[in-house]
């Protein structure tokens, strides 16, 4: 086979512990030798992912690509109106992640290496349907559940830090967050709250919000109360923090609100 035609084998890195457990597993598990791993950098990433990405390059012994799109974050954000993304309209993941995902296998044959586990049935993540890129689910395909993801984390790397106080990788902003989280980042990197309320924005003529949390703006969740976390991060999973929003009944927060995402969801591509 000429290189023209070559299969290429490819790991996307998201900062988070699935896909860093997958990376990991290839290389000393499967052992297969010509992976190309890559991070999609929007440039708005949690500073504790860039730390781990260092840690995992370590590692790997080889360098993650960085790859991402030749506009930023807020040239898509005026080019969508200021419609701010959220779970119904990611437009985020697709031209800050998956068109430069895409644009950077090109036309080559691929197969690409999804960190979907063996205990998430109904998740399906980021899966190109162009022809030339080919999805494998190792850890689907051998078993492989959360609390293998912990262990292998455990054996290698570590867990990454942010888990101590947020369920998942991605944007600082990301619209994922529980409230919980939220408050989190005010605490742990008030800078970037800062930065995320600096986006939320009403429009002069209709009156209309844009917000991260639909309803509420983060000026104004930043004036409720809660309680501090509780527990610690272990192969059973994430630390659980508490949240008691006035006049609401306890609940842990990864799970208090309602109309929020699971933390199994994530932003396909992203969370992976």
């Amino acid at each position: 086979m000429s290189d023209a035609t070559a299969v290429r084998h490819v790991c996307g890195i998201s900062g988070g512990k699935d896909s860093a457990a997958l990376a990991i597993y290839l290389k000393d598990v499967r052992k297969i030798a010509n992976v190309e791993y890559f991070f999609s950098d929007t440039g708005k990433e949690l500073p504790e992912v860039y730390d781990f990405l260092d840690r995992m390059e370590a590692y790997l012994g080889q360098e993650i690509v960085r790859i991402g799109a030749n506009k930023t974050f807020e040239h898509f954000l005026k080019l969508y109106g200021n419609f701010l993304p959220s779970p119904r309209q990611r437009w985020c993941t697709r031209e800050l992640k998956i068109k430069p995902f895409e644009k950077w296998i090109g036309e080559s044959p691929a197969i690409s290496y999804v960190a979907i586990r063996a205990d998430e049935p109904a998740r399906e993540g980021y899966i190109s349907t162009k022809p030339n890129i080919r999805a494998v689910l190792p850890f689907r395909e051998d078993g492989i559940t959360k609390v293998d993801v912990f262990r292998i984390l455990e054996e290698s790397v570590g867990v990454p830090s942010y888990y101590n106080w947020r369920s998942r990788s991605g944007c600082y902003f990301c619209f994922f967050q529980q409230r919980a989280e939220w408050q989190n980042l005010k605490q742990v990197h008030p800078e970037l709250f800062e930065a995320a309320k600096e986006f939320e924005k009403t429009d002069p003529l209709t009156g209309k919000s844009y917000t991260w949390i639909q309803g509420l703006p983060l000026e104004d969740l930043e004036k409720q109360e809660r309680r501090p976390f509780v527990g610690s991060p272990g192969r059973s999973g994430v630390r659980v923090w508490q949240d008691e929003i006035i006049g609401a009944p306890h609940a842990p927060a990864l799970n208090a609100e309602p109309d929020e995402a699971s933390t199994e969801e994530g932003c396909l591509i992203c969370h992976l």
